[in-house]
């Protein structure tokens, strides 16, 4: 091993990474995991291409120590010459730097350089005075316009991501409207409210002692007529079952990316943790409820409808006062489409007002009728929904994570990466007649 060059080690490194490639290659084309032959023979070959890699690395070494003594005269250390004024030089000629002297220092006492500031006659050039060198050794220009020159130094300003990811996102509120909550199962039992009778009734002292099993029944005293029966009331309620789902999302990325920019991960991690929290807000609201869906707000059964009247303020009115005489709640929110809110933001009065303030005012309607405007692409325009979001629930299982592997498919033979994001919550409404789907199309 320790007899071949340079060139036999590269190519014996190459044939292995090659051998190591192809079955992968193999492996990816029919669609396939590695057998444990095949994932035995591949650390083989890449185990070899390592080794290879290193005596490499060691003649590399060896042959740029080489090259450097070349140039600087092979016999520096075994051949120096002293000439008659004390300057040491390399049997090819090459002047050496004196052992007690700066390279600085030896510059200002070269003959040139005296020269040179001779033309100064009180240490100093005029104002119009040609300065000329005499100094030997200027090959050719250092310029910073030539990457063969100085211009392989300048390194141009690495200004990064000036406006970050923000041009790309939506902002996302209905998390924090609401109710939250964790879980640790991966299935969730908890009661909807589908209705309420509510008989409360003020009852007379009972004035007689017959026996009516009840009001009205067989033997009743007629208008409970000195019985004192309570009125009944009761409450209607059905189990529902959820499960826990799981939102993910990745993207690949090359090793050298990753070390190289340390700035790409943060991206990335602002990237895929967004991705997941703008899916789960869709879900929430138009999540159908088959498969892995949320089942989101606009296809629970039980929430209430508003028809439009007249116009979007009065549309959205009544559908607050039906969370409040038919839900029986506080509305808290209102979900608007952008382009919904742009025509509320919109509209004048008989003189041409702006309710909202128009181009001088804040911009945006903030509140509709006392309720929070949350404005999100997850509801379709033409659409509304009002209600009291404290009736829903959102249970977090797993926080946002982000994990890292090159174990996927061949991407650990080809310097890849996946980068995966993932979370796992579920969702729920206990009280749909809480909720309003308001239509705001004329």
């Amino acid at each position: 091993m320790a007899g071949k060059t340079l060139q036999e080690w590269i190519a014996e490194a190459k044939d292995h990474a090659l051998k190591a490639r192809a079955i992968a290659k193999k492996c990816e084309d029919e669609g396939r995991d590695f057998t444990p032959d095949e994932s035995a023979e591949i650390r083989e070959h890449m185990g070899k291409a390592v080794a290879a890699r290193a005596e490499i690395e060691k003649l590399k070494g060896n042959d740029e120590l080489r090259k450097t003594l070349a140039e600087l005269g092979d016999d520096i250390a075994l051949d120096a010459k002293t000439d008659a004024d004390g300057t040491r030089r390399t049997a090819s000629g090459f002047q050496l730097p004196s052992r007690q002297k700066t390279i600085g220092q030896e510059f200002i006492e070269t003959p040139e350089y005296k020269a040179l500031m001779g033309q100064a006659t009180d240490g100093r050039f005029g104002a119009k005075q040609r300065v000329q060198s005499g100094l030997a050794g200027f090959k050719s220009l250092v310029t910073g316009a030539s990457d063969t020159s100085a211009g392989a130094f300048v390194v141009p300003d690495q200004l990064g991501l000036q406006v970050g990811l923000d041009a790309f996102k939506r902002p996302l509120r209905l998390r924090d409207l609401v109710t939250p909550g964790t879980t640790t199962s991966d299935s969730i039992e908890y009661v909807r409210m589908t209705s309420v009778t509510n008989n409360a009734a003020p009852v007379a002292e009972a004035t007689s002692a017959a026996n009516p099993t009840a009001p009205g029944g067989a033997g009743a005293l007629v208008n409970n007529a000195g019985g004192g029966y309570k009125p009944e009331s009761g409450l209607a309620a059905v189990k529902i079952n959820t499960t826990v789902k799981t939102l993910a999302h990745w993207m690949p990325l090359t090793k050298r990316a990753i070390s190289d920019a340390a700035q790409v991960v943060t991206l990335i991690d602002a990237f895929l943790r967004y991705g997941l929290e703008e899916e789960l807000e869709d879900q929430m609201v138009q999540g159908d409820g088959t498969g892995e869906n949320f089942e989101g707000i606009a296809n629970v059964s039980g929430v209430q409808a508003q028809a439009f009247d007249t116009d979007i303020f009065t549309t959205v009115r009544k559908a607050k006062t039906k969370v409040r005489l038919v839900g029986r709640s506080m509305a808290n929110g209102v979900l608007l489409n952008p382009l919904d809110l742009e025509e509320i933001d919109l509209k004048q009065d008989n003189e041409a007002r702006y309710y909202f303030g128009g181009p001088g005012g804040v911009g945006t309607a903030q509140t509709l009728w006392g309720m929070p405007v949350i404005e999100t692409e997850s509801v379709p325009a033409g659409t509304a929904y009002v209600g009291d979001w404290r009736k829903a629930i959102l249970w977090d299982r797993q926080q946002a994570t982000i994990q890292m592997t090159d174990s996927h498919m061949d991407f650990f033979v080809r310097n890849l990466v996946v980068i995966l994001a993932e979370m796992r919550a579920a969702f729920g409404v206990i009280q749909p007649n809480a909720f309003v789907e308001v239509d705001l199309a004329a």
